[in-house]
């Protein structure tokens, strides 16, 4: 049976909050800050964090999800939507032929579909896939834009979960991918696990990512993981970060969603409220994430968590360490 979101798309009232301009849904708790500064110009765009069931192995009804998300989130002008992992596939497969038997090609009619429905309704977006790759099976995410694939990303951190106990193990460097329009967003990809190592998503950072877009399957025994790391991952790297988790229950595993959208202060712009379907929405001015030069008292108190890194004493994180990881 095809997942509908049901979720009403909230009546909004624009807030201007500390040099960003955010959406806040009307009635909602709001966040106090400061006096409001208006975004620079060219630089705001609409984001939008799409928490979703999935349903196991059945691409045609996941895509119709996702097809029919867009036209929604059309009517809004998001500019980017992002999706959960394995939105198409689901993830909790027991082999790897069972997982190549459901994932798809990059070439695909499904892919296709999706290309051609994002750039008919403007919405750019990721969302994730098992995908074949020749002989090669990955946990991927695909970034797509403007009638094409623009970025693409293969799950490098696989923990002994679900389908990451079979495929491959990626090989795409960690990038941060241009999205074609004025703004000219700069987005990195990860995926579920990838959030739990400080590293790749500093790499994202370095790499001149505005805003990191993480498609999840985080069941609820990572509930700490879905509302502790986000923000922090946001304000080290000083960058928006977009946390899209699923819903749902899918062969044993229960998923706690808590999706969310945080600043490159590591402020919440906007949180799921639990394990229900929901799309989250928040208009980011990215020259907040450009600019990683901090004051926070002129002159006295300045901080840049890049300017001010000492990588030659890091040389320790480039040492492999595995004792006695099941997933190797």
């Amino acid at each position: 049976m095809m997942v509908e979101l049901n979720c009403e798309l909230p009546v909004f009232e624009k807030g201007r909050v500390a040099g960003r301009m955010i959406l806040v849904e009307s009635g909602a708790r709001k966040t106090t800050n400061d006096i409001p500064v208006p975004p620079a110009p060219g630089f705001t765009m609409l984001l939008a964090c799409v928490q979703t069931d999935i349903q196991f192995a059945s691409v045609r009804e996941n895509l119709k999800t996702v097809l029919d998300t867009l036209e929604r989130l059309s009517e809004k002008g998001v500019d980017l939507a992002v999706f959960p992992e394995c939105m198409l596939t689901g993830y909790a497969f027991d082999s790897r032929e069972e997982a190549w038997g459901v994932a798809v090609a990059e070439d695909s009619d499904e892919i296709a579909e999706i290309i051609a429905t994002s750039k008919r309704t403007g919405v750019a977006l990721t969302i994730g896939s098992l995908i074949r790759d020749g002989e090669k099976l990955h946990n991927a995410a695909l970034l797509i834009a403007g009638g094409d694939i623009v970025g693409r990303y293969h799950k490098i951190h696989l923990p002994h979960l679900g389908v990451d106990r079979f495929v491959d193990r990626g090989e795409i460097p960690y990038q941060a991918w241009t999205l074609p329009g004025e703004h000219a967003a700069r987005v990195g990809l990860g995926i579920c696990y990838d959030i739990s190592f400080p590293e790749p998503m500093r790499a994202l950072g370095l790499a001149g990512a505005d805003v990191i877009a993480l498609g999840t399957n985080w069941p609820v025994g990572a509930f700490r993981t879905a509302e502790i790391v986000p923000p922090a991952r946001s304000m080290e790297n000083h960058l928006f970060f977009v946390a899209a988790n699923r819903i749902g229950h899918e062969r044993g595993f229960d998923f706690c969603g808590i999706s969310s959208i945080c600043g490159p202060d590591g402020v919440e712009l906007a949180r799921a409220k639990g394990a229900e379907p929901e799309i989250l929405f928040a208009e980011v001015d990215l020259a907040q994430a450009r600019n990683k030069r901090i004051e926070r008292t002129t002159g006295k108190h300045v901080i840049d968590r890049f300017a001010d890194r000492q990588p030659e004493f890091y040389d320790t994180l480039t040492h492999p360490v595995r004792p006695n990881s099941p997933s190797e």
